[in-house]
């Protein structure tokens, strides 16, 4: 059976730097009826574990390190026996919110992870943190975001551990190489595509954003 994109929306807060917000956040999951991967354990780890259905968890995946991406995943973890995945560029953050529970395995660029017969490629793309990475599946048509890549530009850069240059490179040189149908599922809000975002490059370049 070919691995499929299930999609839920949580909701909580991101803390950082002394100020919390209310944010939503997407939760991706990648499998079949049998087994599967969680991008991003977000908020709410019973609601995941329904999503999953029974369904053997693999991996969580985590983009990167903020509070909000990654707040849910150690119950999770607990209740599944999934090891979580991190780049260890952010284990800073991670360990703000989880000072007694480590990651389980480490994220590296050009990584590969199969689920259900389906490759996801690690790609780090610092600068909205500095292990933010991203996740491409060829076979699926899509690249899993995380912060780095929205629908209208770049992931914030105003807080700790982050750079505008940085994801900016990363952008140009990681996503926006990526073939122009390739659907774009992001951390937060609606999807875009490679094709609807790399002609405005020089405009977010411009505008500091």
């Amino acid at each position: 059976m070919t691995a499929r994109i299930d999609h839920l929306v949580t909701s909580g807060t991101f803390s950082l730097d002394g100020g919390t917000w209310d944010v939503d956040n997407n939760v991706w999951i990648v499998g079949d009826d049998v087994e599967a991967v969680v991008i991003d354990a977000a908020h709410d780890a019973e609601a995941i574990l329904e999503a999953l259905g029974g369904r053997t968890l693999r991996a969580i995946i985590c983009t990167h390190g903020h509070d909000d991406h990654i707040d849910a995943a150690p119950a999770l973890a607990a209740r599944t026996g999934a090891q979580i995945h991190l780049h260890p560029g952010d284990l800073p953050l991670w360990k703000q919110t989880h000072p007694d529970h480590a990651p389980d395995a480490r994220l590296t660029d050009g990584q590969v992870l199969t689920i259900a017969g389906t490759d996801l490629t690690v790609l780090h793309t610092p600068g909205h943190a500095p292990g933010a990475v991203c996740l491409y599946a060829p076979d699926l048509g899509t690249v899993f975001s995380g912060d780095t890549l929205f629908r209208g530009g770049p992931g914030a850069t105003g807080r700790s551990f982050s750079d505008f240059p940085t994801i900016i490179e990363s952008i140009r040189d990681r996503l926006l190489t990526l073939p122009p149908r390739t659907e774009v599922r992001t951390g937060h809000g609606e999807a875009t595509t490679i094709g609807d975002e790399a002609p405005h490059l020089e405009e977010w370049i411009r505008r500091g954003h």
